[in-house]
């Protein structure tokens, strides 16, 4: 049977190593099988909470300090209590991954709920205990085929939020319109969601972030709602200082489709070519240079 997953922008290559890894959950390590939160947390009941993916190169936890920021400014802006400092929150992702011995090559899932309530309900005041603290460290490698064949999108039908509505810069475990876009894309045989802004520019993808390639010039959404990509500020500052011009402004599907290029980017992926959007090729409907270029200088400042 074909593993569909494959096609996902989030695939991965699998490793049999990550039967054997041991999950934290506030301070305590458990067999994947047996780490579990309670019913009535707050993280299962409603979403409440946040998360951050990390990746762990060769020794190096990569751009911690700037996933870090978004995390803290994340928990600030809905008053989640972590209960720790970002220091002493890095030092239990170290020791999640000491405990399991791991050194490169891995993706850390890194998510915080409110924490346990005395009631199903979406009051905050009826929490009853700290926050719920979840590490996930799994030994992923991005999915080199997909690189080479490049993800086929699909606009949706849903909207990216404005911030206003729904604060996309917050990295909320409600992910539920996202999941909904997916879902339209899945089923019109697509890998992943193009999604466009209330006013109907291009903003996002359901769970990366979007650029094409007009020439040499790199262009995105202006941020207003789309995520708060660290991977996308990388490259944008990378092809920057390669003397290389970046226009983050709203452009329209039929600029996308007009595009030479055009690639996503994301802490476990990092650069992954766009091949063809809604059933057209983009380009030549191949990889093109240019993002084997911004590919080169992402992986060089990696490391991989």
């Amino acid at each position: 049977m074909t593993d569909t997953t494959q096609t996902s922008a989030q695939s991965y290559v699998p490793d049999p190593r990550n039967d054997r890894v041991e999950v934290y959950v506030n301070g305590a390590f458990f067999p994947r099988d047996k780490a579990m939160v309670p019913v009535f947390d707050s993280g299962f009941v409603l979403g409440d909470g946040i998360w951050e993916g990390l990746r762990l190169v060769k020794g190096r936890l990569l751009a911690v300090d700037e996933h870090m920021a978004r995390l803290y400014e994340g928990a600030n802006s809905i008053q989640l209590d972590i209960g720790m400092d970002r220091a002493a929150l890095v030092e239990e992702i170290w020791k999640t991954l000491r405990h399991n011995g791991m050194e490169d090559g891995v993706h850390i899932r890194l998510m915080i709920s409110r924490g346990v309530k005395s009631t199903p309900n979406q009051d905050p005041r009826f929490i009853i205990g700290k926050a719920t603290i979840v590490i996930v460290a799994e030994y992923k490698q991005p999915n080199a085929a997909l690189k080479a064949r490049g993800l086929k999108l699909m606009t949706s039908t849903i909207r990216c939020s404005t911030p206003d509505v729904f604060d996309l810069r917050l990295n909320s475990h409600s992910r539920l319109n996202f999941i909904q876009a997916l879902i339209q894309a899945i089923n019109m045989g697509a890998d992943e969601a193009l999604m466009l802004d209330d006013r109907g520019f291009v903003a996002s993808c359901n769970s990366t972030n979007f650029f094409i390639i007009r020439g040499e010039e790199l262009w995105t959404s202006t941020g207003a709602t789309c995520f708060n990509g660290i991977t996308r500020a990388k490259v944008i500052a990378l092809w920057r200082d390669a003397g290389k011009t970046v226009r983050e402004k709203d452009y329209t599907l039929a600029e996308t489709y007009a595009a030479d290029e055009a690639f996503v980017t994301g802490t476990l992926g990092g650069v992954t070519p766009v091949t063809m959007i809604d059933g057209r090729k983009v380009g030549t409907g191949s990889p093109g240079p240019v993002t084997a270029a911004i590919t080169k200088l992402y992986q060089t400042y990696v490391g991989d």
